[in-house]
């Protein structure tokens, strides 16, 4: 199969952040299918350029088999107008370049299937109208719930105009999918009370590439004390701003052998840098963002692991980028948060804690730290059990392969 993915925030390894689609797309490759993925060179973590030179508009690299189309979009620095901006110069350009890619590059030829991924719908519509346009099959993903989360974060309400604008347009893709791709189980519901039947949504969560985490790769710990890192990104979303109050109180409470690292990039860094030192934490660090390559090796460094997501966001969020690299790292986790598809608790991996609760936070951690190193080394040894049955990328490779197939077969 020729299958083109539109993603605007793909990212390959070497570039912090999710590489869902780079790692999917790479073992389709590897059975024998050809992979374009569409994406903005412009990195949503970093706030900048990574991929174009000046004045070039768009540009074709090959990463390990797959085709990169890289579209400059227009550059922002925070959740405004200009993010808007950003998310509609890339459905337009990606539609421009999609419909006129197999010209433009003779030897790509047409897509077979194309898939829309979210997070926001835009980037779907693009993907469906080149599908459209190549009268081919359109699958879509999704990765978040637009318009839903925007309203479960406050940042819209239910009756403003866009939300229903949004609505709309959602219910218009989800009709005209082959099949709906869902991150998470519980999405189904809500899909389906939107008038979709189950028989055409699919499951297929965030996977790891367990390669990455060969332990003869992990340089040995050297860090004194009970090291918790967080490594992700830096938006409202988050809710890192619990992380920073928890360790307030952990350094209140006299456990100075603990030490928090947060490790990434966001619009919201410089706010949680300026708490941190209005509270006078000597127990946080700040560092800069990894590729993900080298994810695995920063996470070899933790004696426990966290995740904090906002309380509105996750009720129907599907599947965490961090979560699956987390468990496949044999780290014991902490989730704060609250979430209908709990990996955590189902594989007894770590310990959950309510969302936006620094108080039961900081007990979860002080717990960890206080447990024998033993049960720690197990929790670590069943997340990744969990993982390597559960979120194996080649696993679930095989799974998008069957999918794709029985859609362009129309079975």
């Amino acid at each position: 199969m020729k299958v083109w993915i539109f993603n605007h925030y793909a990212h390959p390894p070497d570039l912090p952040g999710g590489t869902r689609h780079y790692d999917l797309g790479r073992e389709l490759v590897r059975r024998g299918h050809r992979v374009v993925i569409f994406a903005t060179s412009f990195h949503h973590y970093l706030l900048r350029e990574t991929r174009l030179q000046p004045g070039e508009r768009w540009k074709i690299e090959d990463v390990d088999g797959l085709r990169f189309v890289w579209l400059r979009t227009p550059p922002y620095q925070r959740n405004d107008w200009r993010r808007v901006r950003n998310m509609v110069a890339f459905m337009f350009r990606a539609w421009w370049i999609g419909r006129r890619l197999p010209k433009l590059v003779p030897d790509i030829g047409k897509p077979d299937v194309v898939i829309g991924s979210s997070v926001h719908l835009l980037a779907v519509l693009a993907a469906y109208w080149v599908a459209k346009r190549y009268r081919t099959k359109f699958v879509m993903e999704v990765r978040d719930l637009w318009p839903q989360t925007l309203v479960d974060m406050g940042q819209l309400s239910e009756r403003h105009p866009l939300t229903k604008v949004l609505q709309v347009l959602e219910r218009f893709l989800y009709r005209r999918a082959e099949r709906i791709i869902v991150l998470g189980p519980q999405m189904r519901e809500y899909i389906t009370a939107r008038g979709v039947s189950r028989e055409r949504i699919v499951w297929i969560p965030n996977g790891v590439d367990l390669t990455r985490f060969k332990s003869a790769a992990m340089p040995e710990m050297s860090h004194e004390g009970f090291q918790v890192i967080y490594l992700g990104a830096h938006g409202q979303a988050n809710a890192l701003d619990v992380l920073i109050q928890a360790a307030k109180i952990v350094q209140d409470r006299g456990y100075h052998e603990i030490h928090f690292v947060l490790v990434g990039d966001g619009p919201e860094k410089p706010r949680l840098i300026a708490l941190a030192e209005e509270l006078k934490l000597r127990n946080v660090e700040f560092r800069d963002p990894v590729p993900k390559a080298e994810a695995p090796k920063t996470l070899h460094e933790a004696d426990a692991l966290v995740i904090t997501v906002e309380s509105a966001f996750f009720t129907y969020g599907g599947s965490l980028n961090k979560l699956s690299d987390y468990m496949a790292a044999n780290k014991p986790l902490i989730f704060s948060g609250k979430a209908l598809y709990n990996p955590v608790e189902e594989a007894h991996c770590g310990l959950t804690v309510p969302p936006r609760d620094p108080q039961a936070l900081a007990e979860a951690v002080i717990q960890l730290c206080r447990m024998p190193p033993e049960e720690r080394a197990e929790m670590g040894k069943r997340g990744r059990a969990y993982v390597e049955e559960h979120h194996d990328i080649r696993k679930l490779a095989e799974r998008l392969e069957k999918v794709l197939l029985n859609v362009v077969h129309g079975a």
